[in-house]
């Protein structure tokens, strides 16, 4: 009986391997290339690119407010705890000088013995300057007594100060944090608006980013500007500071001299005319009396969005100066230029 042999397996070679590898090859590349086709980005039209970074940089300086308004209390806070450690030195260094003079009086007790009061009588030979002694030892003993007490009691001020410490550095971390987590988030707003803008041609930019002066050069006068004259002397010299800074740079949280973010601008030109103006947008609007649009006056800040997160200097005609964005200069630009939410006078 023939044995049944096994037949023999042809290994992968030759054109079969090669055939093998190809269509191997040839998958991973079509499932590349769809890959890469799911992950690519869509080229946007400068239009879309201007959408994305107007929002951008909406939410960046909305933001930027919140970051300004988390470092104003931090930088308080810090002021507080200063202040706190400084007072509680200075009631250790007086209560140290207490427990120095407690220390030496004790020890000249000690040196001086315990005798009772009834044998230094009998024995004394002098009996009447004893007496009048014995007085002044008890009158002694009675202000040290005192002492003892004002000692106790910087002891508890002390241990309250240091509560205080305590209570005010929590504080202080938390606004630091909140400081760094705006911070986080302005920058990732900007460097997003960046890589956008990036995406477009040098003329393309300059049309998404606009010149934004309404006609007006940046370093225009307020006759120039079509501006009026501002009913009184602090709003007309904030107005002033303001055509002076014309072609500054936007930065996020700067008040100047050379750089503003829009509150900044603000603050800084009231500053000049002797107007302390608060430090965001979201209470300067609170900083004076309201007047509706219809009554604007030339120094008179003008506010936007529902967030109440922009905010400039009303020049007359229905134009402003304000900081805008990183991609634009302090500048004049027209009020309805963005959703108005309300105006406040402060001078």
């Amino acid at each position: 009986m023939a044995a049944h042999r096994k037949p023999p397996q042809r290994s992968l070679g030759g054109n079969t391997a090669r055939t093998a590898v190809t269509l191997a090859l040839a998958g991973a590349a079509t499932a590349t290339a769809f890959e890469g086709t799911g992950n690519a980005e869509p080229r946007l039209t400068p239009a879309e690119v201007k959408a994305r970074v107007d929002k951008l940089y909406h939410e960046a300086e909305t933001a930027t407010e919140k970051y300004n308004g988390s470092k104003e209390k931090a930088d308080a806070a810090q002021r507080r705890l200063n202040s706190l450690r400084d007072e509680t030195a200075r009631r250790q260094q007086k209560l140290d000088t207490a427990r120095d003079a407690l220390g030496s009086l004790a020890a000249a007790q000690y040196r001086d013995g315990t005798i009772a009061p009834s044998w230094q009588l009998a024995l004394s030979s002098h009996p009447d300057r004893y007496l009048d002694g014995a007085a002044f030892a008890e009158r002694a003993g009675d202000r040290q007594a005192g002492t003892v007490a004002r000692v106790r009691e910087q002891l508890r001020e002390i241990e309250q100060l240091r509560g205080a410490s305590r209570v005010e550095l929590k504080s202080l971390r938390s606004r630091q944090a909140e400081v760094r987590r705006h911070k986080r988030t302005v920058t990732g707003k900007l460097v997003e608006a960046r890589r956008l803008l990036a995406r477009l041609t040098p003329p393309e930019r300059s049309r998404v980013a606009g010149d934004g002066t309404t006609g007006h050069s940046s370093r225009s006068t307020p006759e120039q500007a079509g501006s009026v004259a501002a009913p009184g002397s602090r709003a007309g010299a904030a107005v002033a500071y303001a055509y002076q800074k014309l072609g500054s740079p936007y930065v996020w949280g700067a008040t100047g001299p050379d750089a503003f973010d829009c509150s900044g601008l603000v603050q800084a030109a009231y500053r000049s005319a002797g107007v302390s103006l608060p430090r965001t947008t979201y209470a300067q609007i609170n900083a004076g009396r309201r007047v509706p649009r219809s009554q604007l006056q030339p120094g008179d800040l003008v506010f936007f969005y529902s967030g109440i997160s922009h905010v400039g200097i009303y020049i007359g005609n229905g134009r402003m100066i304000h900081a805008p964005n990183p991609s634009a200069p302090v500048r004049v630009a027209p009020v309805d230029e963005m959703p108005f939410a309300g105006a406040t006078r402060v001078a």
